[in-house]
């Protein structure tokens, strides 16, 4: 029998969102890693079998084609630090490319100030960053990139930082993307409400933005529950050789492994 909600005059509803807000964020917490271990595909359909058939068949196909994957917290914060993990990862061993992103990054401070971030405001973040890309180019491994990723206040402050490479993408190309922007709102005040805030998910605009910011190329692989066994997949941008392999789900990016 359904229980009968009784509407309570004298009780704040939008406290009580907030706490069961943060009780439920709280459970995330404790139970997901901000940036997880290596798992397999088997692991994953183990998981998933309890839970949604529907996805099955989309793993096996997962199965025949990439190796394995790392899981992301899931706190609105998962596109960033997928991708940021899995590009500076990827440069351990691509010595090629870190030169070209070192400069990019290094530089990308005096771009956001020309757009007009306060430098007070993202000076700290922007340090972290670079500290980070320092610890890449220097004689560092797989685990101690990890570490580094599963501090919460280093890795919140790298989000922080790619978060901000996005506004002022989107912001710097506003002709172009102000044609995806719906509401009726301008870029600013879209890269106000969905971008630079924490915990915010991220769509198309944003991928598009990092990607083309930092000039890394993406594949995003999308398990949905779609009729068909096999995953879909995009590039950003179109038809580039991808360096990065994200894994989608409905709200949710997990970092996949060719």
């Amino acid at each position: 029998m359904a229980e009968t909600f009784s509407f309570d005059p004298d009780k704040n509803y939008d406290e009580a969102t907030l706490e069961q807000q943060r009780k439920i964020e709280k459970e995330i917490a404790e139970n997901q890693a901000l940036v997880s271990s290596i798992v397999d595909f088997d692991t994953i359909s183990a998981e998933y079998s309890k839970e949604d058939e529907t996805y099955l068949g989309k793993i096996q196909d997962l199965k025949n084609k990439y190796k394995c994957v790392r899981r992301t917290r899931g706190d609105g914060n998962c596109f960033y630090r997928a991708f940021g993990f899995a590009y500076l990862e990827q440069l351990l061993t691509n010595k090629e490319d870190y030169p070209r992103f070192k400069e990019v990054a290094t530089k990308s401070k005096d771009e956001l100030v020309s757009l007009g971030f306060p430098q007070f405001t993202i000076e700290d973040f922007y340090e972290t960053f670079m500290e980070v890309v320092e610890k890449v180019g220097t004689p560092c491994t797989s685990e101690e990139l990890h570490e580094t990723f599963i501090d919460q206040g280093t890795s919140d402050y790298l989000v922080v930082y790619l978060r901000l490479l996005v506004s002022g993408y989107l912001q710097k190309e506003t002709d172009f993307f102000q044609n995806f922007i719906e509401g009726g709102r301008t870029v600013k005040e879209f890269c106000n409400q969905e971008v630079e805030p924490m915990g915010k998910e991220s769509d198309h605009l944003q991928v598009m933005a990092l990607t083309s910011a930092l000039g890394v190329p993406v594949r995003v692989v999308y398990m949905d529950r779609g009729d068909s066994g096999q995953c879909n997949h995009h590039d950003f941008p179109e038809d580039s050789k991808p360096s990065v392999y994200l894994l989608y789900r409905p709200g949710h990016y997990d970092i996949l492994y060719s």
